[in-house]
C-alpha cells in the first residue's frame, strides 16, 4: 500500500469530480478554444470561458485576467521577465522556490536588473522591515512566495502588499503552496498571483495560473497564435490572449475547475484544519529527545508543511527507507536553493505534506516508524 506525503509536490490522489471531468472534457471537448466557429469548437471554448469565470471568482478576479498556464513556472518566469523587461531593481525573498530565484538571478547576471534578496525571519515584523529596508527609487517589484515550499512557513504577505502599495510597487506572488489551503485574493494587495493547477487545487499535472489585477502590463515573453487579431503580425495587447500564445490545455483546465469547485464546497477552513490535524499529530508523536530536528519556529506560522531531519542519516536515505513501508515523502532540496542556504540544511531535509485524503493514523504509524529508525 503505498500512502503519500509528498502532496506538497502534486496532490494525490484527486477528488472524484476532477476524475469525472477529465472523463467528460475526454468526450466532450475536443475541438480547439478559440479558433473555428462549428460546433466542437464553440462548446470547447464557452467550457473553457466557463471554467475562467468560476477560477476569477474564487480569486476575487476579473475573468479576462485569469491566465492559463502550464503550470505555476511558467506563471511565475511570465510575470518576472515581463514586468522586468525594461530593467530596474527587483526584490526577493531569501525563502524563494528555484521558479522565482533562478529567472531573477538570470536577469541579473545579464546585467538587466539589479537584484536584492530579502531575509526571512520567524517574526513577521523582522521580515517585513527587511523588505522595507531594501526599496530604492529604481524598485519596480517584490516577488515573495506566500509560504514556503520546505517548511511551509506562511509569509506576512498581506503587510508586504500594504508595502507595495505604499510605493507604488508591483506585488507578485508565489501560491503554490497556499492556494487551496489558506483563503488568497488579490484584494491582500497582490498585483501578479502565480499558482500551481495540480497542488492545493486539486488539478491534474500541466496546470496553472498566473491572475493579474491590470495594474502593471506583463510583457508577453511569447507570441503567436491566439484566435484573435489572426491578420495582425503584432501580438494582442489585452489579456488573457496576450498570454496565452497557442492552443490551451482543454482537458487539464476542465480538471482545474472541478478543483476549485471542490475546494470552495469543502471549505478552505475545513481543509486547512483537517491537514494541520495531521501535521501537528505527526509533529507531537516524533521523539523529542534531540535525534529528529523539526525546522519550525514558535515565533512563526505554517501551511501544513513539516520538514525534519534524522540525525546520522542523509535526507535521501531516511526518505528512501520509508519508501520501503509505502511511505511517500521527498528528500533533497526542495528546488529551493536560497530556502537551505537560510536554514543551513546542508544535506537537504525530507519534507512531510498531508493532503486534505490524508488520515491521522498514518500519520502517527510514520511517526512511529521514524522513531525506530
Amino acid at each position: 500500500m503505498i500512502i503519500n506525503f509528498d502532496n506538497a509536490a502534486t496532490t494525490f490522489p484527486k477528488p472524484d469530480c476532477v476524475k469525472a471531468a477529465v472523463d467528460e472534457a475526454m468526450s466532450k471537448y475536443g475541438g480547439n478554444a478559440g479558433r473555428g466557429g462549428h460546433a466542437l469548437a464553440a462548446a470547447t471554448s464557452e467550457a473553457v470561458y466557463s471554467a475562467r469565470e468560476d477560477i476569477a471568482s474564487f480569486f476575487r478576479a476579473k475573468p479576462e485576467n485569469t491566465i492559463y498556464a502550464m503550470n505555476c513556472t511558467p506563471a511565475l518566469n511570465m510575470s518576472i521577465q515581463g514586468i522586468m523587461a525594461g530593467g530596474g531593481h527587483l526584490i526577493i525573498s531569501s525563502m524563494e522556490h528555484n521558479s522565482a530565484a533562478r529567472p531573477a538571478a538570470r536577469l541579473a547576471e545579464e546585467g538587466r536588473i539589479t537584484l536584492s534578496v530579502a531575509e526571512v525571519f520567524p517574526e513577521s515584523e523582522k521580515t517585513v522591515a527587511a523588505f522595507r529596508s531594501l526599496i530604492r527609487s529604481d524598485t519596480k517589484a517584490i516577488v515573495c512566495t506566500l509560504a514556503g515550499n520546505v517548511t511551509g512557513q506562511i509569509m506576512p504577505f498581506r503587510e508586504i502588499g500594504q508595502l507595495c502599495r505604499e510605493h507604488g510597487i508591483c506585488f507578485i506572488a508565489d501560491g503554490a503552496q497556499a492556494c487551496g489551503i489558506i483563503d488568497v485574493k488579490l484584494s491582500d494587495g497582490i498585483n501578479i498571483l502565480c499558482t500551481a493547477g495540480h497542488k492545493g487545487l486539486y488539478g491534474i499535472t500541466g496546470t496553472g495560473l498566473l491572475i493579474t489585477d491590470g495594474q502593471f502590463p506583463v510583457v508577453p515573453l511569447m507570441q503567436g497564435g491566439t484566435g484573435t487579431d489572426s491578420l495582425s503580425l503584432r501580438q494582442p495587447d489585452l489579456t488573457p490572449e496576450s498570454l496565452e500564445s497557442g492552443t490551451v490545455g482543454v482537458i487539464g483546465i476542465m480538471s482545474l475547475k472541478a478543483g476549485v469547485d471542490f475546494v470552495r464546497r469543502t471549505g478552505i477552513g475545513n481543509i486547512f484544519r483537517h491537514e494541520d490535524r495531521i501535521c501537528r499529530r505527526f509533529i507531537s508523536r516524533l521523539r523529542g529527545d534531540g535525534r529528529i530536528t523539526v525546522y519550525r519556529s514558535p515565533a512563526a506560522q505554517y501551511v501544513p508543511i513539516a520538514a525534519f531531519n534524522i540525525e546520522g542519516m542523509t535526507s535521501e536515505e531516511a526518505a528512501a527507507r520509508l519508501d520501503r513501508y509505502g511511505y511517500c515523502l521527498r528528500a533533497g532540496f526542495h528546488c529551493a536553493a536560497l530556502t537551505h542556504a537560510l536554514l543551513g540544511t546542508k544535506n537537504g531535509a525530507v519534507r512531510f505534506s498531508p493532503s486534505y485524503f490524508s488520515r491521522e493514523e498514518d500519520a502517527a504509524k510514520l511517526a512511529e516508524l521514524i522513531n525506530k529508525m
